[in-house]
């Protein structure tokens, strides 16, 4: 059976590649056909009208699409997840040196970045964050970076930027920072336009980051498409395959990105600047078995970050429906994938 996913490129696109490329989806009878989404919203719009069978995608995105709140009413399933954390805020070099924190920890940024947005929306020009959709674990950790410093949402301009956009958006002066996955802030730092200023697996430890979502149309090919992608999940979540990993992902074809600047990222050691400063962050991104079962405490968490952000309307309550989307049952029906 032919299936068409949609990823957008990011590291944690890992187990969907490695699933059509290694034949992991071949030994489930599948031929997987992948496509490049340019950004959330378009892999968001063709997985709700059908052009993708299943697609690699931001979790709280998945929830608000099956839900109604974002884009065209989708029916959708998430069976698995793909990973937790990834992401970092970077800001552009003027406004680190604005900030001057005394030193690298999450306090201190937070509130040195507080007292540059207060100075700057006094002066009728709020900073401009970036994040990679209203929907996602990005805005919420931004969120909890401001909130860090007695500062909320409403305090910035938060504009969508598509991930792989966000080093030329930074660099083009369009926006002060952005919150985006791995690798992109390496990206940002390696291009001299960046300084990666907090890392999302400190702001919040093990944030829910991308789900496998399955469209509802997919019948009797869901319980093998989870299988392949779970066994590619759990290889690339191997120490032992991280150096071939980041040769693939580096690929004109997937992310087009320097390879030694990928297996950084998917180890944990990450460049902070460009004098060369390192942080070691072994949880920086998690792929594999401690993100796979779809857990409906995530969802609930998810859905209470929506409510906090302001992006639940009022009216009937959303929450069990919200939770019926993460689908345990169908990782266990799925069954062994060691």
């Amino acid at each position: 059976m032919r299936l068409h996913l949609g990823y957008v490129p990011l590291c944690d696109a890992a187990p969907l590649l490695a699933a059509a490329e290694m034949g992991f989806g071949r030994e489930e009878g599948l031929d997987l056909d992948l496509s490049a989404e340019p950004s959330w919203a378009t892999l968001r719009d063709r997985l709700a009208l059908g052009y993708l069978d299943a697609a690699h995608m931001l979790a709280p995105l998945a929830l608000a699409s099956a839900v109604g709140l974002s884009g065209p009413p989708a029916d959708l399933a998430v069976p698995l997840g793909l990973s937790l954390n990834g992401n970092a805020v970077t800001l552009s070099k003027p406004l680190w040196d604005a900030m001057a924190p005394p030193d690298d920890g999450l306090e201190s940024v937070a509130q040195s970045l507080a007292r540059v947005a207060r100075e700057r929306r006094a002066q009728g020009r709020p900073l401009t964050l970036g994040t990679v959709h209203p929907f996602s674990s990005h805005t919420y950790q931004l969120r909890h970076l401001l909130l860090r410093g007695g500062l909320d949402l409403a305090a910035i301009r938060l504009v969508a930027v598509p991930p792989q956009h966000s080093v030329e958006t930074l660099a083009r002066g369009l926006v002060d920072g952005f919150c985006a996955g791995a690798p992109w802030n390496g990206v940002a730092v390696a291009a001299g336009i960046g300084r990666i200023a907090a890392l999302g697996c400190e702001i919040v430890p093990d944030c829910p980051e991308k789900v496998l979502a399955l469209s509802g149309r997919l019948g009797e090919a869901a319980l093998p498409l989870v299988r392949a992608v779970a066994r590619a999940g759990l290889w690339c979540g191997h120490e032992a395959n991280r150096v071939e990993l980041a040769h693939r992902l580096a690929r004109r074809s997937a992310l087009g990105q320097e390879a030694g600047l990928i297996a950084r990222c998917l180890e944990g050691e990450i460049i902070v600047d460009s004098a060369g400063r390192r942080r070691r962050a072994p949880d920086y991104i998690r792929l594999g078995a401690p993100a796979q079962r779809p857990g409906r405490e995530q969802a609930r968490w998810l859905f209470a970050e929506m409510a906090a952000a302001g992006q639940v309307p009022s009216g009937p309550d959303l929450r069990e429906a919200v939770e019926a989307i993460y689908r345990p049952d169908l990782f266990e029906a799925a069954g062994p994938v060691a």
